[in-house]
């Protein structure tokens, strides 16, 4: 069957501060351009043509304008929050269409982008009340210094307060920054019960290196004495830390590569095959392996001339992915998604310890989820896995 070829923008950062999680991106894509040019229940073909803007912001301006310019109107790709808002009014003023496969601080809807990474409620909001259940009432919040720290912070510190728990300081670094002493050593003064981490790339590699190596140095066990929690640590960032302080973390998230799944297990050795010499399998490679697919069905159900048609299209079309069942909400254009929480361990791996039973609706704004009377907030409600 002739397939009709559709070309497609890519528009991840590869090199940068945050190079490594944007490969990760990266390729989930490119395997899913290439499952679906050998589909042979499929009449598309998906020709995808990479820019990267090297981690600087008003690159991607000048990176989405030329995928503009060469009549290219749908996009996988941004990674920061800051990179997809600078896009924004390029998309909106040329009716293009945006698939943002990464985590996100929410509080955001636009009819040009479609969002197949974890809202807050899918990452944060369970994460609170686990932190405060095992580990104590007292945060100390170390981050990158824009907007997705900013606003991760402000949903943890709200939803401490709903436990009367609290944020004993904020500390915000610039993206790239890698000397952590002074922070350091305002964590060993403060002593709070756990940490709160919203750094990106090298920033957050070298605080994992060095906070723990300053532990080891006064005796301390960083993972039981100072846990360190994250809403973006992936396997591909384990890899970046390194052997000696990888493990011992807490990561929540809506996929795991140590899922237990066939659909998982699949995806996982074709990554793997596509790719031995990685970077890892990670939840912005599912994420992106996601966006690719939802996008190619909308395609062969529009034939691609509109991309408010394509966008419609693509709201009625489950997907079994990697993660379980993924869907577009109808209402505000995220993914509904599956909620998990892990531990991070030396072989570059996460042990994940509890996740959702079933997709949680995505919840950006965090107006509507489910109230958990015992812990007293509203989070998505995780079991524990056995």
């Amino acid at each position: 069957m002739s397939k009709q070829i559709h070309d497609i923008g890519v528009l991840i950062s590869t090199t940068g501060s945050y190079g490594n999680v944007g490969e990760t991106i990266l390729n989930g894509c490119m395997l899913a351009c290439e499952e679906i040019r050998a589909d042979p229940s499929l009449s598309v073909e998906l020709s995808p043509l990479h820019l990267d803007p090297g981690g600087d912001p008003l690159q991607y301006v000048k990176c989405m304008q030329q995928l503009i310019s060469r009549g290219i109107r749908h996009i996988v790709g941004c990674y920061t929050s800051i990179s997809r808002k600078e896009v924004l009014p390029t998309l909106e003023k040329h009716n293009a269409l945006l698939f943002y496969p990464t985590h996100y601080e929410g509080f955001e809807i636009s009819e040009h982008v479609i969002y197949t990474g974890a809202s807050p409620n899918h990452h944060t909001s369970p994460l609170i009340g686990y932190l405060v259940k095992n580990h104590g009432t007292r945060a100390f919040c170390i981050g990158s210094n824009y907007i997705w720290a900013w606003e991760s912070n402000r949903t943890l510190r709200e939803g401490l307060q709903a436990h009367r728990a609290k944020v004993l300081t904020e500390r915000y670094l610039p993206v790239g920054e890698t000397d952590m002493q002074d922070i350091i050593e305002s964590i060993f003064q403060s002593q709070p019960d756990f940490i709160f981490n919203t750094l990106i790339g090298e920033s957050s590699y070298e605080f994992f290196r060095q906070f723990r190596k300053a532990c080891l140095a006064r005796g301390i066990d960083q993972p039981s004495r100072f846990p360190i929690a994250s809403c973006n640590l992936s396997e591909a960032d384990l890899e970046c830390i390194g052997t000696e302080a990888c493990d011992g973390h807490i990561s929540s998230s809506v996929y795991f590569a140590s899922l237990d799944t066939s659909q998982n297990q699949r995806f996982v050795q074709a990554y793997r095959k596509r790719f031995p010499n990685g970077p890892a399998v990670s939840v912005e490679t599912e994420a992106s392996y996601i966006a690719t697919w939802l996008l190619a069905y909308g395609l062969q159900a529009t034939g691609g001339s509109d991309s408010m048609a394509l966008r419609e299209a693509i709201q009625a079309k489950p997907l079994l992915a990697p993660q379980g069942r993924v869907w577009i909400d109808g209402e505000n254009l995220h993914a509904w998604l599956t909620p998990r929480l892990a531990s991070s361990m030396k072989d570059f791996s996460f042990r994940i310890t509890e996740e959702a039973p079933q997709p949680v609706r995505p919840d950006p704004y965090m107006l509507n989820t489910q109230d958990d009377t015992e812990m007293g907030l509203t989070f998505p409600r995780l079991r524990i896995v056995s």
